[in-house]
C-alpha cells in the first residue's frame, strides 16, 4: 500500500482528499501546517506528498525546498496544490524542484490520475534508470540554448505547452517556437522523441 502526506491547512480540503485517497486503497498521513508535514515526511518516508503552496509560518515552498535538502527522502515524488492566479509561485515552485501542480479545488479524477502518474514514473524510474532533472545544464551540451534546454527538460516530463509556458513564465507561442526548433535541432519527430534524447542525456 502506497502512503501519501498531505499538508494542507484548511481542515474541509485536507479531509475531502484523505477520503478521495483512501477509497482508492492509499494510506494516508495529514498535517496542518508545513513543520508539522515536514516533520512527519522525514519521519514516515511517504511514497508521495501533496502540498499547499501558501501555509501560514512555513509555506509549501519552504516545505519542499528543505526535503529536497534531506538525503533519505530528496527524491520524494511532490505535487503543489495551488489557488488560481498564483502563476509566479508556481513557477518558483517547479523550479525548486517540484514534480507536479494541481489547481485548487482539483476533481478526484485529476488528484488520483496526477498521483498515479507519478507513482508509476518514480516505480519506472527507481526499477531502470535515474534520470537528474534538477537542472536543464547537461542539455546545454545537445547543443541548445539555456531556454530549449528548459523547454526541453519539462518536455521530458510530461508536461503540455500550456504548462511549460506558465513554469517558465512565458507565452504559450514562444514554447512552441522554442519546440519547433527543438525538433529541428535534435531529428526528432515528435514529444516522445525529445523525451528518449532528453532522459538519455539526463540518465545518472
Amino acid at each position: 500500500m502506497k502512503t501519501i502526506l498531505i499538508i494542507e491547512d484548511q481542515p474541509d480540503m485536507r479531509g475531502n482528499i484523505a477520503t478521495i485517497l483512501e477509497m482508492e486503497g492509499y494510506a494516508v498521513l495529514e498535517a496542518a501546517d508545513g513543520r508539522t508535514g515536514l516533520e512527519a515526511a522525514l519521519e514516515e518516508k511517504p511514497d508521495l506528498i501533496l502540498c499547499d503552496v501558501m501555509m501560514p509560518g512555513m509555506d509549501g515552498h519552504q516545505v519542499l525546498d528543505e526535503l529536497r535538502r534531506q538525503p533519505s527522502i530528496a527524491g520524494t515524488p511532490f505535487i503543489f496544490l495551488t489557488a488560481r492566479g498564483e502563476k509566479h509561485d508556481l513557477r518558483q515552485g517547479m523550479n525548486l524542484g517540484a514534480d507536479d501542480y494541481l489547481t485548487k479545488p482539483a476533481s478526484a479524477s485529476d488528484l488520483l490520475n496526477a498521483i498515479s502518474a507519478r507513482l508509476e514514473r518514480e516505480q519506472k524510474r527507481r526499477a531502470s534508470f535515474d534520470p537528474d532533472f534538477s537542472s536543464p545544464k547537461p542539455l546545454e551540451s545537445l547543443g541548445l540554448t539555456q531556454r530549449e534546454a528548459e523547454v526541453l527538460l519539462w518536455v521530458a516530463q510530461g508536461k503540455s505547452n500550456l504548462e511549460i509556458a506558465n513554469i517558465l513564465g512565458a507565452a504559450e507561442n514562444t514554447i512552441k517556437v522554442h519546440l519547433r526548433h527543438l525538433f529541428e535541432k535534435l531529428g526528432a519527430d515528435n514529444r516522445h522523441a525529445l523525451t528518449f534524447i532528453a532522459l538519455e542525456k539526463l540518465a545518472v
